[in-house]
Parts: C-alpha cells; structure tokens; sequence
C-alpha cells in the first residue's frame, strides 16, 4: 500500500461527507501524484495513522481505490490533477485571476474554520499564538483562519508552514498588519496561489499592492484589473499602478498589451501618449479585428501614422464605418478626412 498513489475523486460532494478536521486535511494533501509513503513527510502523521484514514476515506468514496494485482496498470496520473487546484502548484505568469473555486478545497477550507471557531477561538490570543507557533496539523491550518495579527506573526515562525497555508491566510486572514507580515516572506509573496487570493481580500493594503504588482508585467496588472472578483479599491489602485507602468514599460510590452486585449486597455490609459518605438510596432501589423481597430480608433493618444496605416487595411475598406470613425479622429491625416 505505501506504494499506492492516492486520487481524490472530483465528483463527491466532500462538502456533505462526515470528515474530522485531520481526514479533511489528509484529503486535502492528495494530489494525485504524491504515494502513500511520502505522505508521512507531507502531513507530519505517523503513518500508521495515514494509512487508517486512507482507509476511512476509501470508506466514505473520497478517493479512488488502489489497484489490484489483477487489475490491468492504471493510466498515469496528470502532472496536475483538475480536482485539487488548492495545492497544485500555478502557471506563474500565465495564471488566471477569475480562475473558479474548487469545490473540494472550499470543503477543506470550510472544516479548518470550523476547528478554529469551535476549539480555538474561545482560546485567549497570547493562548492562540503559542499553538501557532508550536502545533501541527489540523491545528496550523486552522489557526491560518486567525484574525489577530500577532497570531500570523506567531503561525509564520512555525517551520512547518508552507504554501498551504499562506494562501489561507491570504484568502482569510481579515487584517493589513497580517497580510503585510505574510507578504515579508520572499517566497510566499512571489507564489501565484497567494497572489491570487490576495486581491481579492478587501483587507490588502495599497502600499502592499503597490510593492507587489509595481514591477510586474502589464498583462498580469491588466487581468487585476479586469477581475470581478476583485474589490473595486484594489481595481482602482491597480488602474494607477498599471498606468505608471505603462509610461516606462518597453515598447513591446505596451504593444503586446494592446493587442491582447483587442484595444480594451485603452479605455483605462486614456491621457497616455507612446513613444515612437511603440507607433512604429503597432504600424508594424496587419490589422484584421474590427473590435481593436474601432478601440483604436476611439483611443485619443493614437498617433497619427497608426491612424493613417489603419485606414489602408483591407479591413476598414470593407467597413464603411470604421473608416468613417477613423477619419474623424483628431490626428487622422488630413487629406483623409471628409469635410472636417
């Protein structure tokens, strides 16, 4: 059995299923990749203890059973299964901030909250600060749900807390000083997982934002401030932070963010002009969508060359009313205009 590799199955609804706070952590730990005999070193359980609440969650239809020696060799397992979004490790840069909840992390989530409210929160705070500092698990995850600062401050001296559960507390954890205090580890604050949990806790301070995301690529402020799910502050604070970037960003970086976005950043940089660098490259393209040559053409900075190579494509010359918003834009060259 040490050799089994454990996978949960996505379709149960772990939400309704009668777990502990240590099988519900346990369950959370699977990711489909990792064998029996590493979970030891994983969860800090012994693993006689592993291996009988592997075989309760076997009990409860939580996880795939182990093949038989009869059985044909299964199919290897996803580098990234889609069942535990929670642990996996994210795309970096390629990450999406609307990415939706899984349902079996939020059942996690759910029964380490319920730990902290029901067994620890009654616990004065220097009481709290104390386990943060020396408990394992399921205590250190449900400590992560703390609102007192001094309890993170606590929980982050713990050598046993990890990613996991600084994208709790990211998520959770309702106070600025707290969320400073996470971000002072290197390695938490450049994790995608914590990022992306980050902007969308009302609590994430702007100064904090701003250290973060000031020196990142425009796509990624872009899709900040594009994202829903994230409070309209932080998505007015990352308007003024992608702005910034945007007046000393490379050339190639402000076109590529124009045309992935098909034009619709230009509504946020309105005011902005470019370099000449930067006209060069968007004069540089043939241009076939009629959403981003009419974005562009009701971008006010647009330069006068880009108004005059957009007028020439094959698509604005089948478009009667694209070539008329072009012509009437202010730095449309004059001899194509109309009575302007």
């Amino acid at each position: 059995m040490n050799d089994w590799t454990p996978k949960p199955i996505p379709t149960t609804a772990l939400a309704r299923l009668p777990l502990t706070p240590e099988e519900g952590f346990v369950l959370s730990r699977l990711d489909g990749a990792t064998p029996v005999r590493h979970l030891t070193a994983l969860t800090g359980l012994p693993p006689e203890r592993i291996q009988a609440i592997l075989a309760r969650l076997l009990t409860l239809g939580a996880v795939h059973p182990p093949p038989t020696s009869a059985a044909p060799p299964p199919t290897p397992a996803p580098a990234v299964p889609p069942g535990t979004p929670e642990e996996r490790s994210d795309a970096g840069e390629e990450e999406d901030a609307g990415e939706p909840e899984d349902e079996g992390a939020e059942a996690h989530a759910g029964t380490f909250r319920q730990l902290f409210e029901r067994r620890l929160h009654p616990l004065a705070a220097d009481e709290r600060a104390r386990l943060a500092r020396e408990s394992g698990e399921p205590e250190l995850s449900a400590l992560c749900f703390d609102p007192v600062p001094a309890v993170i401050h606590a929980l982050l001296e713990n050598t046993r807390v990890g990613l996991a559960h600084a994208r709790l507390i990211a998520r959770h954890h309702s106070n600025p000083v707290g969320l400073e205090a996470l971000c002072g580890r290197a390695a938490f604050a450049a994790d995608a997982g914590v990022r992306r949990w980050l902007v969308r806790n009302p609590q994430l301070p702007a100064g904090l934002f701003r250290r973060l995301w000031g020196g990142r690529r425009l796509m990624e402020q872009f899709k900040v401030v594009g994202n829903r799910d994230v409070p309209e502050g932080t998505r007015r604070t990352a308007r003024e932070v992608m702005r910034s970037r945007f007046t000393t960003a490379p050339a190639e970086e402000r076109v590529e963010l124009i045309l992935h976005t098909e034009g619709r950043v230009l509504g946020a940089l309105m005011g902005l002009p470019v370099d000449g660098k930067t006209a060069a490259l968007l004069c540089g393209r043939v241009y076939r969508s009629p959403l981003l040559i009419q974005n562009l053409a009701r971008w006010s900075a647009a330069p006068p060359a880009l108004i005059a190579h957009l007028l020439k494509q094959e698509a604005v010359r089948r478009q009667p009313q694209l070539r008329q918003l072009l012509q009437r834009h202010p730095n449309a060259p004059a001899d194509a205009r109309r009575g302007d």
